[in-house]
């Protein structure tokens, strides 16, 4: 496998990196000695202590019989594997869950997919399906579940705003989009959530640069969580989450109409 350009963070790789280095140096090997006695090259022994690349079955188990491990290496190698799955979300998502399920308000901007707390199942089904492995059909129950707090009688008032990329992008088939587009009108006309579109002819505006989630309490001061590429980060300074509302602001301002958004995304829905 080629190596990254920035290192894996998962705990398994770490950790295995951790454990060649402290043996290496134990034995008073350099990567070079090392990796001549074991047929490698001295790159790759580099490239696994820095966490950019990872390891072969073939590579730990020859680590295992030249340091006489009685197969550590093997099973922080199966470790690897076995949890491979497990980081299917961003950094600092897992906190902003928390905030969510207490908020009394959503602002929500999407510049790519439809948010999660706004997705069918059919449209859910296909993004996870791209995570793969075991963990996706649980990731997939987790993110439906996550849409009860907009059923609740005491349920947040949600402020949906999409690039009309989101509408216009076929995710699935034409079937499970058309489901999808015909779920947001029906949620653009409940009396909690509202829901618009910046246009095409916007050109370039805020929003290009990533996703926005601004969440609203009546007891505590709001919270904003970004996305951008896979990365996201969870903003509670004061000074930070008011510089993302100021972002929302402008981001809203180039947006239609409710009645104008909603007549665009029902046009989206009959061009499939």
């Amino acid at each position: 496998m080629p190596a990254r350009s920035e290192p894996y963070d998962a705990p398994a790789i770490v950790t295995f990196a951790k454990e060649l280095t402290a043996w290496r140096e134990a034995s008073v090997q350099n990567k070079k000695q090392l990796a001549d006695a074991l047929g490698y090259a001295d790159s790759y022994i580099g490239q696994i202590e820095r966490c950019k690349n990872t390891p072969s079955p073939e590579f730990a188990e020859a680590l295992d019989t030249f340091f006489k491990t009685n197969g550590l290496f093997r099973r922080l190698w199966e470790r690897i594997i076995e949890t491979r799955y497990s980081r299917t979300r961003p950094p600092g998502f897992e906190q902003y869950l928390e905030y969510e399920v207490n908020a009394d308000r959503l602002r929500i901007y999407c510049t790519s997919l439809v948010s999660g707390l706004f997705q069918t199942e059919g449209y859910a089904r296909t993004i996870m399906s791209m995570v793969g492995g075991p963990i996706a059909e649980q990731r997939l129950r987790e993110r439906l579940a996550r849409q009860e707090i907009l059923g609740r009688e005491d349920g947040p008032y949600a402020f949906l705003v999409l690039d009309e990329v989101v509408i216009r992008r076929t995710i699935g088939s034409g079937e499970v989009m058309r489901e999808q587009l015909a779920h947001l009108l029906e949620a653009g006309q409940s009396e909690r959530t509202q829901v618009q579109i910046v246009p095409y002819g916007v050109g370039y505006y805020a929003g290009l640069s990533g996703s926005l989630t601004l969440l609203g309490f009546t007891d505590r001061p709001d919270v904003s969580y970004t996305e951008s590429s896979g990365e996201g980060l969870l903003l509670e300074r004061h000074d930070s989450v008011a510089h993302q509302i100021l972002k929302w602001d402008q981001i809203q301002g180039h947006t239609l109409s409710v009645a104008e958004s909603l007549a665009v995304i029902q046009e989206a829905m009959e061009r499939l």
